[in-house]
């Protein structure tokens, strides 16, 4: 079995090399998304389980990559990290209240998702972008706060 902190290792390994190549919107490596969620859960939730930071490393493994959740589990992640992954999944076509009612309903997604959304809204970040996409993502994400149950 492993510890706690190999768990989070072996996520952050994971998520970095399923990542490898992708960027963000405003060109810089996409694995630094992931490492900042996975600090916020840490500032946000102190007391979180370790597995909320190995949620936080994957989750957008299974939605923007070739890794999914069958093979998380495969590479012998828990089912609770494998569950929290795929609550934070979207499903194509998939209406946003449905996506924030399966994240409401799992601890673990609860929190990684309240952390994306802090770091998805990072004045800093932000002001990097164009204002029309920055004014869009507002938008988008006043409502994600709001259906989170966190506005």
């Amino acid at each position: 079995m492993e510890t706690a902190s190999e768990v989070i290792a072996k996520a952050a390994e994971v998520a970095t090399a399923a990542h490898a190549g992708q960027v963000d919107k405003s060109g810089a490596d996409y694995i630094g998304h992931p490492a900042r969620v996975a600090s916020n859960v840490r500032r946000l939730f102190p007391d979180a389980p370790d597995e909320a930071v190995a949620v936080a490393w994957l989750h957008d493994v299974a939605e923007d990559t070739e890794v999914g959740c069958a093979q998380l589990l495969e590479m012998g992640f828990t089912a609770d990290v494998v569950a929290g992954v795929d609550a934070m999944t979207k499903r194509q076509a998939e209406p946003v209240e449905e996506y924030f009612s399966r994240v409401r309903a799992n601890l673990l997604a609860r929190m990684v998702k309240a952390a994306d959304l802090k770091d998805n809204t990072d004045p800093a970040r932000v002001a990097m972008l164009d204002q029309v996409t920055a004014q869009r993502l507002r938008v988008k994400y006043d409502n994600a706060y709001r259906l989170l149950g966190e506005a």
